[in-house]
């Protein structure tokens, strides 16, 4: 968590601003730290651990703005830091539209209830994360002839940050996760060697699961054996659901208020527009209870909000933060989704196979 004292040292580094010239100014300061090890067949391959501090300071003054990252969190030093950026930022051009969002579209509730932070997170030792990543990988190697190697990995990592602006905003986030992953090569046919991972995550590290993550990368790779050319002709596809975030980037990237001001996406002018099949729905749900990417401010404290994206095919909404948003002379939204969920349809992966003629 951000101490008082860091939420103190912000809110003085925010009047400091105010009183050498700004006309607003908002200020983020963060602490994290994350850990990664990888176990490669019987030996234990990479290990790192780091953390970080550090603060955000943006500015606005005379229609100009400026945002500068430090990590020396020392009141003089930050004094000084702020002076320099506030004379650096006279030369920028003036952009009318650089502003902070009104309090109205604002957080302003307790920030409780979301449950995205795992309070025993330093309570779990190096041990146990080597241990658990040796037996991911003792579930499948020397399991068949035919493996060559066997990777586990596991990540971590908790992080905090508290905001305040001169808008009369002030928020604090802080989150966790846990990752547990596994990957698989083996001996094909002549020069084949397929390969597969498979992946668990979980904001909770009781919640992780921890068992058969290497039993399904080998699952995984052992369906790739006895790949054969076929014929080239036009077929229907049949996508597995973990490349839905590759599908769907090109349409979600599209939505961004920078790609639409700068003329750098195929989706301009089509809210209200078909653009997918009808069967497809995707929604924005921020407020799901201990699922990463939980949340109940967006970068810049505007409050989120279950959102329809695409309904039945139909673009809804776009992702226009405060800044484009005036640039484009549109009402603001949200900065960016926080958890995209697609609407399931009534078969699974197995009968959606079995309806295809090849």
């Amino acid at each position: 968590m951000i101490s008082q004292e860091y939420k103190e040292l912000a809110k003085q580094m925010m009047n400091f601003a105010l009183e050498n010239g700004c006309s607003d100014a908002s200020i983020s300061i963060y602490q994290g730290t994350k850990s990664s090890f990888e176990y490669r067949n019987t030996a234990l391959d990479e290990l790192e651990q780091s953390s970080e501090a550090g603060m955000t300071i943006q500015i606005y003054m005379d229609g100009k703005y400026a945002s500068y990252l430090t990590n020396r969190l020392n009141r003089k030093e930050l004094e000084k830091f702020i002076l320099q950026g506030i004379d650096a930022a006279r030369y920028l051009e003036k952009d009318e539209f650089r502003r902070l969002p009104e309090l109205s579209r604002c957080y302003q509730g307790d920030m409780s209830g979301l449950d995205v932070f795992d309070e025993n997170y330093d309570s779990i030792s190096v041990d146990e994360k080597i241990d658990l990543i040796k037996k991911t990988a003792a579930e499948v190697f020397g399991t068949d002839d035919r493996i060559l190697s066997v990777s586990s990995g596991y990540g971590d990592g908790a992080y905090a940050s508290y905001t305040i602006a001169s808008n009369g905003f002030s928020g604090e986030d802080k989150h966790s996760y846990f990752s547990l992953s596994a990957s698989v090569a083996m001996k094909g046919e002549e020069d084949a060697r397929p390969s597969d991972y498979w992946a668990e995550s979980a904001v909770f590290f009781d919640a992780l699961k921890k068992e058969d993550v290497g039993k399904t990368a080998l699952q995984r790779t052992v369906r790739k054996l006895g790949q054969e050319k076929m014929e080239s002709g036009i077929f229907k596809m049949l996508l597995d659901n973990t490349q839905s975030a590759r599908l769907l980037s090109p349409v979600i990237s599209s939505l961004y208020g920078g790609a639409l001001q700068q003329k750098n996406s195929f989706l301009i002018d089509k809210k209200n527009e078909q653009i997918l099949p009808e069967k497809f729905t995707l929604i924005d749900e921020p407020h799901l209870r201990k699922a990463r990417g939980a949340r109940w401010f967006d970068g810049e404290g505007v409050a989120t909000r279950k959102q329809i994206i695409i309904e039945k095919g139909v673009l809804k909404t776009y992702f226009l933060d405060t800044y484009y948003a005036g640039k484009m002379h549109m009402e603001p939204t949200i900065q960016s989704p926080s958890i995209l969920i697609c609407e399931y349809g009534d078969q699974n992966f197995d009968q959606l196979l079995d309806g295809l003629d090849k």
